[in-house]
C-alpha cells in the first residue's frame, strides 16, 4: 500500500510527464535513438559488393571461403535510469529538491521510451547499489519506477558513483541507452565511465542546485555536508567570499564538462530553478543535428 501524499505526487507526475512528451518531446526521442542500434542475424557466403569490414574471419577460416556477418536494425532499444540518490540529492534552495526533479526528469524520459515500445529498467546507488528493477515494458512498469524514486529512502548517505558503474556493468550486457542522473559530488568514478562509455550510449545527467554555484548575500550562515555532516561558517556578506564562491562553483561545473567531452559522453546540465524540459528538447535536437549525414 502506498500513501495517499505519494499516489497524488505518481498521479501529478504521470500526467505531467504524458502532457510533456506529447507536446514537446513527440518525434524528438524516436529520432535520436529509434533504429540507432544493431543486432546479429546470421553469416552468409560473400557476395561481391559486400563490405570487406563485415567478413567474419573465423567462419571464413573454417569454411575455406569466405562468409559475412549479417545485422539488422534492433526493433527496440533498452534503457537503463542510474540514479544517484544519497543524502547530497536531499539539498533544494527552490520548490523541489534535487532528488525530486532526478525522479521527475527520469518518469519523462521512462514515458517517452514505453511510447516507442522500448524496456526501461532502474538501477538506484548511493555508496553502493541499494535498488534494481529489471527492464521492463508498459505504463504500470514505468509508474513502478516513478513510485521507486518518489518513495526511496536511502539506507546510506555517501555517493561511489562507480559502484554504480561497475554494478551496471555487471547485470547489462546487451549495448543500452543508459542516463546517468547524479549532481557528481564525488570522485574516483573516471574509469569506470570511460569503461562503459564505450560499451553503452552514456548520457550524463548533471543536477545543480542554483545555491551551488552562487551564492546570494544573507549574512552569515552555517553549511553542511549532507554526506559527512561536517559545518562550516560562511560570511555571505563579503563580496570577496561570494565571489570566490562563485568562481569554484563554475569551476566545478566546468571540469565536469571538460571530463564528458574528453570521453565522448552526452551531457544534460539541469537546474533546480528551471524546466527541465527544454534543456531535454534542446539536447534531442542538438543530438539530432549532430547525428544526421
Amino acid at each position: 500500500m502506498i500513501s495517499r501524499e505519494l499516489a497524488k505526487k505518481i498521479r501529478y507526475i504521470q500526467i505531467y510527464t504524458s502532457k510533456a512528451v506529447n507536446d514537446s518531446l513527440a518525434g524528438e526521442y524516436e529520432s535520436v535513438f529509434k533504429g540507432r542500434g544493431m543486432e546479429f542475424d546470421e553469416v552468409r557466403k560473400y557476395q561481391v559488393g559486400d563490405e570487406i569490414r563485415s567478413i567474419d574471419w573465423n567462419v571464413t577460416a573454417r569454411m575455406g571461403e569466405p562468409f559475412v556477418k549479417r545485422y539488422v536494425e534492433e526493433r527496440e532499444l533498452t534503457v537503463i535510469f542510474l540514479v544517484d540518490l544519497s543524502a547530497s540529492g536531499a539539498f533544494g534552495s527552490t520548490h523541489q529538491i534535487k532528488n525530486e526533479v532526478a525522479a521527475e526528469l527520469c518518469a519523462l524520459l521512462a514515458f517517452s521510451a514505453i511510447k516507442n515500445n522500448d524496456k526501461v529498467g532502474l538501477i538506484v546507488f548511493t555508496d553502493r547499489v541499494e535498488l534494481f528493477v529489471p527492464p521492463a515494458k508498459g505504463t504500470t512498469h514505468v509508474l513502478r519506477l516513478v513510485r521507486e524514486l518518489l518513495d526511496f529512502t536511502p539506507r546510506q548517505t555517501k555517493t561511489d558513483i562507480s559502484a554504480g558503474l561497475e554494478y551496471l556493468g555487471r547485470v547489462t550486457n546487451k549495448k543500452s541507452v543508459i542516463f546517468l542522473v547524479s549532481d557528481f559530488i564525488g570522485e574516483g568514478f573516471e574509469h569506470q565511465l570511460r569503461v562503459l562509455g564505450k560499451r553503452h550510449d552514456l548520457i550524463a545527467v548533471s543536477i545543480t542546485d542554483p545555491r551551488e554555484v552562487k551564492m546570494p548575500n544573507i549574512g552569515l550562515i552555517a553549511l553542511e555536508d549532507a554526506e559527512t555532516g561536517e559545518q562550516i561558517l560562511m560570511d555571505t556578506g563579503s563580496s570577496a567570499i561570494r565571489k570566490e564562491y562563485r568562481r569554484l562553483g563554475a569551476a566545478r561545473q566546468g571540469r565536469l564538462r571538460d571530463l564528458f567531452r574528453s570521453m565522448d559522453i552526452d551531457q544534460i546540465e539541469v537546474f533546480t530553478n528551471r524546466d527541465y524540459v527544454l534543456d531535454l528538447v534542446r539536447f534531442f535536437r542538438t543530438r539530432g543535428r549532430r547525428s544526421r549525414p
